[in-house]
């Protein structure tokens, strides 16, 4: 279970996030929706360790986690991101591979026959030689979540994960993140589509900006 307790975030003067208080059930979906400014990826990035909480907790099964200064935070958090952040000089397989061989010290045979596994599972398995580029925006996304799924993580991430998708590809996310859930995987979904948040979502946040 993933709980923050009074999480407060600033950017200068700014609060962007004020006294945050939020549990996350093992095995569930939390999607955040909100208006833009509303802090919605700030707060999916303080999550992630991306961004360092000012005051406030962060708590994984009852203990205090801190995502920004944990090494081995990938292992417990997983982040698909907006943009993809592929690396356009390796092939899709090494995409998926190179997390768990150089942060988990994973044998590369061992990292190879998993990262292939999930690639299968996501319906790319005849992709793992191509690069990013030769890939299409529902493939990259896709390679995007194997990368992450592939340091097993307790908790995965996504930001805005349909943003950039037509309605076809939007239903085969929806498709991966439902089986993911079937998989006992909790998942934290930023998205402006709340028609999908309401397909998807055990649980809604919604926000707004704070007056500042």
């Amino acid at each position: 279970m993933l709980e923050l307790k009074e999480v407060t975030k600033k950017f200068g003067d700014r609060t962007i996030l004020d006294h945050v208080d939020l549990t996350v059930e093992d095995g569930k979906i939390l999607c955040i929706v909100g208006q833009s400014g509303g802090g919605k990826t700030t707060l999916l990035r303080c999550i992630s360790g991306l961004e360092r909480i000012d005051s406030g907790q962060i708590l994984v099964d009852g203990v205090a986690f801190d995502p920004y200064v944990n090494s081995t935070n990938d292992a417990v958090i997983g982040v698909v991101f907006q943009e993809y952040n592929l690396f356009p000089h390796l092939t899709v397989l090494q995409n998926v591979m190179l997390a768990p061989t150089m942060v988990l010290k994973k044998d590369k045979k061992e990292a190879q026959a998993e990262a292939q596994e999930l690639l299968q599972k996501l319906a790319l398995g005849d992709k793992g030689e191509l690069y990013p580029w030769q890939l299409s925006g529902g493939q990259k996304q896709r390679v995007a979540i194997a990368r992450a799924l592939a340091m097993k993580p307790r908790i995965l991430c996504y930001d805005e994960p349909t943003s950039a998708l037509d309605p076809g590809l939007r239903d085969t996310v929806k498709e991966i993140i439902l089986d993911l859930k079937k998989d006992k995987m909790t998942q934290i979904i930023v998205t402006h589509d709340i028609d999908f948040a309401e397909e998807i979502a055990d649980d809604i946040l919604r926000v707004k900006p704070l007056a500042n």
